[in-house]
């Protein structure tokens, strides 16, 4: 960030809270309390954004889960194909125990990926799930009038 863009703003809060922010900046590893306080209004207003606005957004699903569950991995990958303009890449780890740790990335209208989301964490089998959103979204990774497109037509001219 520039920091002709950087605004001072003053906050009054119990000493036993700033306590505690201080300790969090600490543990956190940030620089200062500012550092620490825009990372977490930032993710409050991608919160905010995900229930409340149909923004493009970037994101991701954690999925914790037993994969010995009958039909769980047919029904997620089901859900990767129903969604495949949504779902950018998906990566899973096997863990012990029959267990998959799986974390898959979206991109798409808040509302949609909120609705994705529930879909995949709402399986039987699914121990635990995360979503998380971010207010910023990825390049398109491809399209029909890409710029690669546009490379090849340039290269007939020369």
């Amino acid at each position: 960030m520039n920091k002709t863009n950087l605004v001072r703003v003053s906050a009054s809060m119990p000493s036993k809270v700033l306590e505690d922010l201080d300790n969090l900046v600490r543990r956190r590893g940030f620089n200062n309390r500012s550092a620490l306080l825009m990372e977490m209004i930032q993710k409050e207003v991608a919160l905010q954004n995900q229930k409340h606005s149909n923004e493009v957004m970037a994101g991701t699903v954690t999925l914790f889960y037993d994969h010995a569950v009958n039909g769980l991995q047919h029904r997620l990958n089901g859900i990767k194909h129903k969604y495949v303009a949504e779902i950018i890449s998906s990566t899973q780890i096997q863990l012990v125990d029959q267990h998959t740790l799986e974390v898959n990335l979206l991109q798409g209208p808040a509302q949609q990926l909120q609705l994705i989301a529930d879909e995949m964490i709402s399986n039987r089998g699914v121990k635990t799930g995360n979503f998380y959103l971010v207010n910023s979204a990825l390049p398109p990774i491809y399209s029909k009038n890409s710029i690669r497109a546009n490379v090849f037509d340039e290269s007939k001219e020369g």
